[in-house]
């Protein structure tokens, strides 16, 4: 078992309400082409992808509707257990085990992790596990997909902890870092009904630099071929907000 925190029950349940906006068919096109064509680029792996921490499946349905084959690997039973109400196992099999360690059958044109999710690893060494799986998973010339925020440290003067990302009526979100062991607790105040009782998460991530993933992919016999700032391949810069990084496997 890695150090990423296990969702809950509850949490799962109303994952897909929360994230309706970034399940929309129009906010997820730029995604699911970008991901589909490397899929379907060249003949390793026989144009499989394999997703890790697939969740409830909001990227891996869609994608395996496109017409990808599609393998999950997460850690949650409780997500699973929400995609499965999407798509069963003969369409979308899904393995529970962590991203670090677990290893399903065949070769894969595509391994991708989406939406910060590799900060869920806590430790630097699982991190650098996370990419060796990957690779471990690609046949040659395959792709190693991520997508993650730049860290936030730039917005925060001398003596400040915390990051504000949404202040809304119905949602306070702000982080709290701590540069000495590159952990970030995301910290999430939303109002639960209309009677204002306000409901309280957080989590826990371990970030990392752009640069400190290329290390990683280099210790897992991979190179960087693509950085880009967004699905949709806007120029990455010194302001991009996040990235999202292609390595590949050599042939």
């Amino acid at each position: 078992m890695t150090s990423s925190e296990l969702w809950s029950r509850a949490t799962a349940d109303r994952y897909d309400a929360g994230e309706a906006e970034k399940s929309s068919t129009a906010f997820l096109r730029p995604t699911l082409d970008f991901l589909a064509e490397l899929a379907g680029d060249g003949r390793a792996g026989d144009g499989r992808a394999l997703e890790f921490a697939i969740g409830t499946g909001r990227v891996g349905v869609p994608l395996r509707e496109r017409g990808v084959p599609v393998v999950g690997i997460e850690l949650s039973e409780h997500m699973a257990a929400v995609l499965r109400r999407k798509a069963d196992e003969d369409t979308l099999p899904v393995t529970i085990g962590d991203m670090a360690t677990t290893v399903v059958p065949g070769e894969f044109t595509l391994v991708y992790l989406v939406y910060n999710t590799i900060t869920n690893l806590l430790t630097q060494d699982e991190q650098v596990e996370c990419f060796r799986n990957a690779g471990r998973h690609l046949a040659p010339g395959g792709r190693f997909v991520i997508e993650l925020e730049v860290p936030p440290l730039r917005f925060l003067p001398p003596g400040q902890v915390a990051v504000p990302f949404d202040v809304s009526e119905r949602h306070l979100g702000f982080d709290t870092v701590d540069p000495v062991e590159q952990i970030l607790v995301s910290n999430h105040f939303t109002r639960d009904g209309d009677d204002g009782r306000y409901r309280l998460e957080n989590s826990r991530h371990r970030y990392a630099w752009p640069k400190e993933l290329d290390l990683m992919a280099r210790i897992a016999g991979m190179e960087l071929e693509l950085r880009v700032a967004d699905w949709d391949m806007t120029p990455f810069t010194q302001d991009s907000p996040k990235h999202i990084s292609v390595w590949r496997k050599p042939a």
